[in-house]
């Protein structure tokens, strides 16, 4: 099929399936194929292939991280190749290395396959949320957002129920798991390339580094995001395996159950922010996240059961879902030209901590995993102070509540 660039206007003749929400759609089901099922394994796999501890899951996390800092070299990228282009070869950098993650049984090798398929996660990622940004307009942009969270979701779900129904009943291995996962995240990459025309946004992105003054808030937002997500993803599903002993389709099981949940909610935000406003639903987010992380403590401090430590992880998760509001909160204060340049920037920002944050939390959690998670709930008060510094109805020149009826600074 020729492939040609036609402008989001005449995007809408298309047939539906062929339009650019229909594009981010089946983009938001491919990754979580391979992602997903590499998230639920991982720990299992590691402790089993490598005898992983928090030291060594940490050091793990870590290199997962570099190329989420190094987001910033998407722009230099975009001088060579479109977004579109760019986000399809990178969800198939992901597909692939997924699929071969299990022959690669050792510190070293989980390392660097970890590396590739991060590269593939984060490049993907970064140029995905400038396109969701370029792609919808303004007023239906929670909607829609949170239709794409609903559908990862739902196809994370898929992923964890075979794992559940077929990982003991036809006693499968890591290498087939991994290989059928990123193998079909590979494939859908390289039909969407093909069936699909290049998309023309109406407003030409930037290609240099772009850091404005008036968008000081949510690059510190974003790396706050960041640094307490962190401690989220690498530590709460590690101390499912590590202190309670589930196995594989145990925790496959309650990823399940995340996802379920993230897909019954995930529109209903969407359209809660719609309502609400940004400022609203983030510092709900926040709120429920500092009592959370506080309860993560607990189950340290306290002693606290599996059910509560389940529980947790559930809500956890689901308060996560929420951080769209965070990409919307930019695109009402956004030039429309900053978007792209801009998510590789708030990239790297996010994943500033994320670099050494594991590492050295992963020597807290040998001495105190307590202290990790009390440290967790200070970085959700931290966020929630800042959310009271965004305004009612963000826009350029009233990006936070002290920029009230400035106007906008030359830059």
């Amino acid at each position: 099929m020729l492939i040609r660039t036609i402008t989001l206007k005449d995007a809408e003749n298309l047939p539906r399936w062929r339009r650019p929400a229909f594009l981010l759609f089946l983009m938001a089901a491919a990754m979580p194929i391979a992602f997903a099922t590499w998230s639920a394994l991982l720990n299992n796999f590691v402790k089993e292939a490598a005898g992983f501890t928090g030291v060594e899951i940490g050091w793990l996390h870590t290199v997962r991280e570099i190329p989420g800092f190094l987001a910033i070299g998407v722009i230099v990228l975009l001088w060579a190749m479109r977004e579109q282009v760019l986000a399809l070869l990178s969800l198939a950098l992901l597909g692939a290395a997924t699929a071969v993650t299990a022959m690669f049984p050792s510190f070293g090798g989980i390392l660097m396959v970890t590396l590739l398929s991060s590269i593939g996660f984060h490049y993907f990622e970064t140029v995905n949320q400038s396109l969701q940004l370029q792609w919808i307009d303004k007023k239906h942009a929670p909607q829609v957002l949170g239709w794409i969270v609903a559908i990862g979701s739902g196809a994370s779900l898929v992923a964890y129920g075979l794992i559940v129904l077929t990982w003991k009943t036809f006693d499968l291995s890591y290498g087939v798991v991994y290989g059928i996962s990123g193998g079909l995240t590979l494939a859908i990459a390289i039909i969407a390339a093909l069936a699909y025309p290049q998309f023309e946004a109406p407003e030409p992105q930037l290609k240099h580094f772009v850091l404005r003054k008036r968008y000081w808030l949510y690059y510190v937002m974003q790396f706050m995001a960041g640094a307490r997500r962190q401690i989220f993803i690498v530590f709460a599903a590690f101390m499912m395996v590590e202190r309670f002993g589930f196995e594989v389709h145990e925790v496959t099981a309650l990823f399940m159950i995340n996802f379920l949940a993230n897909m019954a909610c995930a529109p209903l935000m969407g359209k809660a922010v719609g309502r609400f406003g940004e400022r609203n639903a983030l510092l709900f987010e926040y709120a429920g996240l500092l009592c959370v992380f506080l309860a993560y403590g607990g189950i340290y401090w306290f002693g606290w059961g599996v059910v509560v430590a389940a529980v947790l992880y559930v809500l956890d998760h689901l308060f996560f879902s929420l951080a769209f509001a965070l990409k919307t909160y930019f695109q009402k204060i956004a030039s429309p030209g900053d978007i792209a340049p801009t998510a590789a920037v708030a990239f790297t920002i996010n994943h500033i901590a994320a670099v050494f944050l594991p590492a050295l939390l992963g020597y807290l959690w040998v001495i105190s995993p307590g202290a990790v998670f009390g440290l967790a709930a200070g970085m959700a008060g931290v966020s929630l102070l800042l959310a009271l510094m965004i305004p009612r109805h963000p826009e350029p020149g009233n990006e936070t509540i002290f920029a009230r009826g400035l106007p906008i600074a030359a830059e």
